[in-house]
């Protein structure tokens, strides 16, 4: 087994395709695939099964590149602290939910430990695609909410793909408002108040499911909808239109402006916000580090 075996495997379930990880490792797919075949036969196991749609990774297969990230990490380490080469390229992914927090502990992140080169990814994205995210290893952490409504079924899909739900910490329901919106200045705010506001939520794919929604209190009856893909957009919206949207409360002015501004809202019910990450895989070096981070920007009852 050779490092280069462990850095191929790592490529090849990232991209979930071996004619992709060949291309953007600059290898040609015939001496990839040998590469692979070797390093399974070395080690007793099958890394990827073979599907209709590509390829997919084995639960033994998940465990296995669990380790092999631990080792390139700490390879890149030590070739950055003592070797006479440049240092190795910093990767990590994160896939998460639409949280400015988030998006803070990103930026902690790549400022203290970045270095001169790195490959770092932060996905906002829909709820299920953070699931598949973490349980193909594309990320290796997620960032979600659980509440009364959708815990069973949103646990139910963790454990079908072995993982695991962290605590980070708990909210009551707050809406957020552009600052100009009449009720900017009355919490907390009731949805009587907010019925004739336009209510914006983020689009969920196919999935869109209640169960997956990224707003709790979903099923809510509301006359005016907007459904949008990214933060940008609905705080654009919500300045715009007079909108609301459904949140934890927690906002950073020095990312998104002064232009938007978070109320309580007066309802029964609690968002549990954690991180979501494989069951039997031990974090990395810079998934520590962020949630690490994480904890910085959240709030501590």
């Amino acid at each position: 087994m050779t490092l280069q075996q462990l850095r191929y495997a790592v490529a090849i379930a990232e991209k979930s395709s071996i004619s992709e990880a060949a291309a953007s490792l600059f290898v040609a797919q015939p001496s990839l695939t040998k590469s692979l075949h070797s390093l399974e036969k070395e080690m007793g196991l099958m890394i990827f099964r073979r599907t209709s749609k590509g390829i997919a990774v084995t639960r033994e297969g998940e465990e296995f590149l669990g380790y092999a990230r631990q080792v390139i990490e700490q390879a890149d380490l030590m070739e950055e602290k003592y070797g006479s080469l440049p240092s190795g390229k910093h990767r990590f992914c994160v896939s998460t939910q639409h949280y400015s927090f988030a998006v803070e502990a990103f930026v902690d992140l790549l400022r203290d430990y970045g270095g001169d080169t790195y490959d770092f990814r932060l996905r906002e994205t829909q709820t299920y695609e953070i699931i598949e995210d973490v349980a193909r290893l594309k990320s290796e952490v997620g960032i979600l909410y659980l509440n009364h409504f959708n815990e069973t079924i949103l646990r139910k899909t963790l454990r079908e793909n072995d993982l695991q739900f962290h605590l980070l910490f708990k909210a009551k329901p707050h809406v957020f408002l552009g600052s100009r919106n009449p009720l900017a200045g009355r919490p907390p705010v009731t949805l009587q108040d907010l019925s004739p506001y336009p209510r914006l939520s983020f689009e969920q794919g196919e999935y869109n499911s209640f169960y997956f929604s990224e707003e709790i209190l979903s099923t809510e009856e509301c006359k005016k909808e907007i459904l949008v893909r990214d933060r940008a957009t609905l705080f654009n919206l919500l300045i715009g239109l007079n909108g609301y949207t459904i949140s934890s409360g927690v906002i950073n002015p020095d990312l998104n402006g002064d232009g938007i501004v978070s109320v309580p809202l007066d309802a029964e019910d609690t968002m549990e916000i954690g991180v979501i990450a494989k069951s039997h895989i031990v974090p990395g070096r810079f998934a520590q580090l962020y949630v690490d981070a994480l904890q910085r920007h959240i709030p501590h009852s």
